[in-house]
This record gives structure tokens, sequence and C-alpha cells, in this order.
């Protein structure tokens, strides 16, 4: 049956245009094979969007074959939109900013699986899940596929005779839903977020009673991600009020990126379905709340798979350490927009809460951006960055990780002195807002090299939308500070 499949396979649209190639060819033939011995119903396709959301469409599994031959046409309008949903480009005109005709008229782009990325949802066992790259609706490649912006930093690493491990710890909240709030009077774009009550009361970090306590939710958690292949390591209670951390073995960038996309998935949809509210908004607004990090560890191997951030003496950088550590020191500006990407993130940046607010780094310490785990022989030797928000798109906080390091690698480039008192440093400030991150961003020479122009001017545009009604927004601040003063 798989050899039938490949037959009908091969003359498709995507094989003809090389979007398949053979080696996945073989795979999607086989995928067929096993969704009619499986009985599977669905098939759910999604891309991670701009923000890091997953969007898609879900297919009866006859569907597949003509996904793998055909791909799956999507509004490409899903490319335009701001974190609202509104969509911010003008596209009812004739050039919407990327050339007469391009994307105007809510056209289509196109959805192309990835059958190595196919999985069966634990929760919904008839139901499949495979991730896609975005095209556009000629097959051409797109600068806004955040997917295929990862994969090619990673082949630029590759290219340089490199390859990179990252290591990822993803904190989160989970809440109990007291009020969905989905009457009529709560639809619309400016939804009333559901109301709330905690799991537990915080502020008892790593106590196994807290972790008893929760332990049917998070064992829910802990057996989907084992199901879903996810290389998951650990489960721990954070310090904050119903929250907690999830951490995960190394792995290559895009499978890494790949297995976050899923887990934030897994964790929100499995939530809701046992009356749960999951969110990776990195500071809910909750009494005694504790935002939350993502924290990325890094590591660069040479060709044979030699870890090059291992140190020859205590107390030393190697030259490919301080390269990468230079690197991401010299452009966490330019690429604090992809790494912190929403209004809420920047106010976690204040002393108290092991989150950096200056770009630095340190040997050992957890209020530094960049925080160096490196000492002779060790084979996990890597580096630290604090600066993520858990809400960031995994894909391209990757690539900026990448192309940042690997410049520094290149060009030989020297950090700093590392500090001891990351508060009290007088190293200069990541921007402080994300109106900041956007001016940062939008005049990046660094950006337009490494993702494209086009990239850049479309992602400064969509954050410039979502800023902007911030802060024309008139805040509970003001109206305690300002309404009875003046």
């Amino acid at each position: 049956m798989p050899d039938a499949f490949r037959d009908r396979l091969k003359d498709g649209a995507l094989a003809r245009a090389g979007l398949l190639d053979d080696a996945a060819l073989r795979l999607a033939a086989d995928l067929l094979g096993r969704v009619q011995r499986d009985g599977l119903e669905t098939v759910r396709l999604g891309f991670v969007d701009q923000h890091g959301i997953l969007r898609g469409k879900t297919l009866v599994a006859d569907a597949l074959l003509s996904a793998f031959r055909s791909g799956v046409s999507m509004t490409s309008t899903l490319l335009f939109k701001d974190t609202s949903h509104r969509t911010v480009f003008p596209i009812w005109a004739d050039d919407i900013g990327f050339g007469k005709g391009v994307f105007t008229g809510a056209g289509d782009a196109l959805m192309v699986p990835d059958p190595a990325s196919f999985r069966i949802l634990p929760w919904a066992p008839h139901s499949g899940w495979m991730l896609c790259t975005i095209h556009g609706p000629d097959g051409a490649a797109l600068p806004f596929c955040s997917r295929s912006q990862l994969a090619r930093a990673e082949g630029r690493l590759a290219d340089a005779g490199y390859s990179a491990l990252f290591g990822l710890e993803q904190e989160f909240h989970i809440f109990r839903v007291t009020d969905p709030n989905l009457r009529h009077a709560d639809g619309g774009f400016d939804e009333r977020p559901p109301e709330t009550a905690l799991l537990n009361h915080g502020y008892q970090y790593l106590t196994e009673a807290r972790y008893d306590a929760a332990e049917p939710v998070l064992d829910d958690l802990r057996r989907h991600a084992q199901a879903l292949d996810l290389p998951l390591r650990s489960m721990e209670i954070e310090f904050g009020p119903s929250q907690f951390e999830f951490t995960f073995d190394p792995g290559a960038p895009l499978a890494q990126a790949d297995v976050t996309a899923l887990f934030r998935a897994m964790v929100r949809q499995t939530c809701v379905r046992a009356g749960l509210h999951a969110t990776f908004m990195c500071l809910p607004q909750q009494r005694d709340i504790v935002p939350s990090g993502w924290h990325l560890h890094q590591s660069l191997a040479d060709a044979e798979g030699t870890n090059l951030f291992i140190p020859d003496d205590t107390g030393t950088l190697s030259p490919a350490a301080a390269g990468w550590i230079a690197g991401l020191l010299d452009r966490a500006s330019d690429t604090a927009l992809l790494l912190v990407p929403t209004v809420n993130g920047y106010k976690r940046f204040k002393p108290g809460m092991m989150a950096p607010d200056r770009i630095q780094w340190a040997r050992d310490n957890k209020g530094a951006m960049i925080r160096a785990l490196m000492k002779p022989g060790d084979p996990a030797s890597r580096i630290e960055n604090r600066l993520p928000e858990p809400a960031a798109n995994p894909y391209l906080a990757f690539a900026a990780q990448i192309h940042a390091g690997l410049d520094g690698v290149e060009t030989g480039a020297e950090p700093p002195a590392p500090v001891g008192s990351p508060y009290a440093d007088a190293a200069p400030r990541l921007p402080a807002d994300l109106g900041a991150a956007i001016e940062s961003f939008g005049s990046s020479y660094f950006i337009a090299r490494h993702f494209g122009d086009d990239f850049r001017r479309w992602l400064t545009t969509l954050k410039r939308a979502e800023w902007d009604r911030y802060r024309l927004t008139v805040s509970d601040w003001e109206q305690r500070e300002y309404f009875t003063l003046f």
C-alpha cells in the first residue's frame, strides 16, 4: 500500500515543485497507510504564526492524500494580523507593502504538511496532528513563515560546519476556571478573559506537598507530552501561585521549536478539557503573581559533534563560547522583539524577579541576561539566555540566537568581563518596553540581513499596531491616578 500511495504522490503539485523530496514522499506514503490502518478520523494541519500561535485546518482522514499532493489553501490574511486577530495591513489596496497584487484581496497562501512532524493526539486519539510550512499560492518560499526562517538559520549553521543544541525550561501558570465568560455580550475581538481561581497559593518553591496536590493535572500533561514523544525531563513547582515549570532534554533547534509549539498547544488544550485555564502570558494580572520566564540553554558543536563551549581552563571561555556570548550581547536590542514580543513581557524586567534588565553576562548568576555554565571536561557546558518570555515564537527566537551567536563566532568577537552584581552594573539597558524594542528591531541592519527586509517591515508593522492599541488605551492606573486628582 505505501508504494501505491507514493506513486500517487510523485506526480502531485508539491512533489513537482520540490516541496516534498524523496524522503518526505516515503514518509508521507507510510503515513497515509498508517492513518488508514489505525482508523483515524481527522488530521489537524497547523502552522505557527508570527505571534507563536498555532493555527490551521482539520481534515477528514480521506483528504490527507490530497493535502500531500497539492497542499492546503488558507486565507493569507492570517499572516497580517496582530495579537488581537485584527488584520492590520491594507489588504484591499493594490499594494499592501510587498509589491502590486501580492497578498491583496485576502487571497490564498499554501500550507505544506511535514510528514516527519506527525503525531496522534493522546487526548483525542481519533485525530492526528501535523505541522506545516507556509508558502505562496504558487509554492514560492515566504519570509513570513517562521518555521522556514529557523530552517534557513539552521542551514547557515550547517554550512559553517556547526550544529547547535537547545535545552528548554518552560514556565507557565494553570488556573481553575470559575466563569468562562461565554455569554453573548462577551463575544467579539475584545473578549473578556475567563475568571479564575488558584490551584495553589504559591511561595513554596519545589515543595513536594504542592506537587502532590497538583499531581493529577501534572500527570495528564506529563503523559500527553510523553505520548507525543516530546523530550520531557522534569515537572516542577515554581515559586509563584499556580506556577509550574517543565524542562526538556537538549536537541536540534528546529526539533526543539516544534517541541515548544506542540507542548504549549497540548498544555492549553488538555487544561481546557479539564475545566482549567493554562497561560503562557508572562505576568498575569493576579495578586502576588510571579512572572514566568522561558530559559534557552545553548551550546555549539563542530562537525564531529564535539561541544565547542567546553573551556580548557577553569575561569576561561573557549573561542566559540566567547564569540557566541558576544554575538548575543551585541544583538540583544535588535533581537529583543523576537525574544520578548509582548507588552506584558517587559514588565518582568525588574530586580528581584530573576530576570535581566541589562545586556550582560555572568558565570552563574540568575540575574544576568546570559548565564555561563561551563567547566573543563564537562560535556554539558553551555550558556543560558534568560531574556525570553514564554509567549515568544520559538522559531523566530531560536533563529535570532543562531544568527547573532554565529556572527560573533565568525568575527571572533569578545564579550566584556562577566558581572557579579547584575542589577547594579553599568551595562547598557535592555529595551524598556515593547515600543523601544520595535524601534531597535525596525532600524536593524542585522535583522534585514539575516531575516530579510520584507520580514523586518512586516513584523514591525504588526507589532506597532499592537503597541499603538496598548499606548492609546486608558489604563486602570491612569483612572486611579488622575480621575479624582484633576
